[in-house]
């Protein structure tokens, strides 16, 4: 839930952040500054020795997060952000818990229930409430390729998450990430342009990466607890603080399908996890976490 606040939060900001900025460039800091944020909370925690003994093939499998879901999605992402506005990307980006939730099923044999399949139908409807053009375009296109791909790492994410902690995992899908996206600005010959970032752009680089830390660190926790599904259909709460914020700062006008969308989301949810989950926290079972292995 933590992260669905976020969520909401950062695409609104980011729709201001990413304007003027090479949308690669822009990318490339922003994930790089993450990793090391990460990679100073991992020193925080004590987790460094941890992170020396990975074997080769868990050092392989964040690597496979950090291509699959750190570097393509993400170029993907933030260039068609330059062409939509933040309540479209957001409406896209959270149809990522549809194409997880397939990918659970196929690739981690997760099993979802007939509750969760209603809720999956009133998060939808909710989520449809808040979309308000009638046209999908290229940008609308490139956000839905990058929401697969965010969907399939997921998959990946939850394997490695038997064995590693969230904290580790968020930060093999940053610092792989950046390394794919700083070969990709290399081939493309754009790397010189990191140096050229002005001063009145770096603060809108260093807010992007502190949403991003948050929405990194807080999600791969919570999912090493939580099954695929039920993860990203939490993020659904997200679209509503985006609209929110569009009406707070635009004026943008809510209406009564755009509450009925809220209040879809909200039952939803509650459905997705049952009441219980929510009423009474302390009594919820959480699923043990698995030791770490060499």
């Amino acid at each position: 839930m933590l992260t669905a606040i976020v969520s909401g939060a950062s695409i609104f900001t980011n729709s201001f952040a990413v304007k003027g900025f090479d949308a690669s460039i822009f990318t490339f800091l922003k994930n790089a500054l993450v990793a090391i944020f990460l990679f100073s909370i991992i020193l925080l925690l004590k987790e460094l020795p941890s992170l020396k003994k990975l074997s080769k093939k868990q050092w392989a499998q964040l690597a496979a997060i950090g291509f699959v879901g750190g570097s393509i999605p993400f170029l993907l992402f933030f260039q068609a952000l330059q062409l939509t506005t933040a309540i479209n990307a957001g409406f896209v980006h959270k149809t990522l818990f549809i194409w997880a939730s397939l990918f659970a099923i196929i690739l981690l044999k997760e099993k979802i229930d007939k509750r969760f399949m209603l809720a999956a139908m009133l998060l939808l409807a909710g989520n449809f409430a808040f979309f308000s053009i009638s046209s999908f375009g290229l940008p609308e296109a490139l956000i839905l390729a990058a929401t697969i791909l965010w969907a399939a790492e997921l998959a990946i994410s939850k394997k490695a998450l038997n064995a590693l902690s969230g904290t580790t995992v968020a930060f093999g899908r940053m610092f792989f990430g950046s390394i794919f996206i700083l070969a990709f600005l290399a081939l493309t010959g754009q790397a010189i342009e990191i140096t050229a970032i002005s001063a009145q752009q770096a603060p809108w680089i260093l807010i992007s990466s502190a949403f991003l830390l948050a929405y990194v660190f807080t999600f791969y926790s919570g999912l090493k607890l939580l099954p695929v599904h039920k993860a990203a259909s939490v993020l659904l709460l997200a679209q509503p603080i985006t609209v929110f914020l569009s009406f707070a700062f635009f004026g943008t006008t809510i209406s009564i399908q755009d509450a009925f969308g809220f209040l879809l989301i909200i039952a939803g949810t509650f459905l997705a996890f049952g009441l219980g989950f929510f009423l009474n926290p302390k009594k919820t079972k959480v699923p043990a976490i698995a030791p770490e292995r060499n």
